[in-house]
């Protein structure tokens, strides 16, 4: 699968969840994303918290296809969330290629220097 192909996947993905929010016409009682959006942050907050210990336990059982599974419902989750705030996937995106090329330990050395930075204040 290509980049753009999936890149294309998440866009359509997000225009669909973002029609489904009651502003926009979406109704809770035949959409479950807009019952999700219409409850508010605890409904899907909580549903991203149950994929992601779903997750956790699909990739401790090994179990490869479970895991794509699982993990594509922590997706499609946390893009109700992003429409939610007004985010996009492509947001994320443009973060994880900022990231792209970074040493995890350095971005975590650095956000630690920012956050005592910030609290010296």
């Amino acid at each position: 699968m290509s980049t753009t192909t999936s890149n294309d996947t998440l866009s359509r993905l997000a225009a669909v969840i973002e029609s489904r929010k009651p502003a926009n016409g979406g109704d809770p009682a035949t959409s479950y994303v807009a019952r999700l959006l219409h409850k508010g942050p605890d409904a899907f907050l909580k549903k991203i918290g149950e994929e992601a210990t779903e997750t956790v336990m699909a990739a401790k059982d090994g179990d490869a296809e479970k895991i794509v599974y699982e993990v594509a419902d922590l997706w499609f989750h946390s893009l109700v969330a992003l429409t939610y705030y007004g985010l996009t996937p492509q947001q994320v995106l443009a973060e994880l290629e900022r990231r792209e090329g970074t040493s995890g330990i350095e971005e975590k050395a650095l956000r630690k220097a920012q956050a005592r930075e910030s609290q010296g204040d």
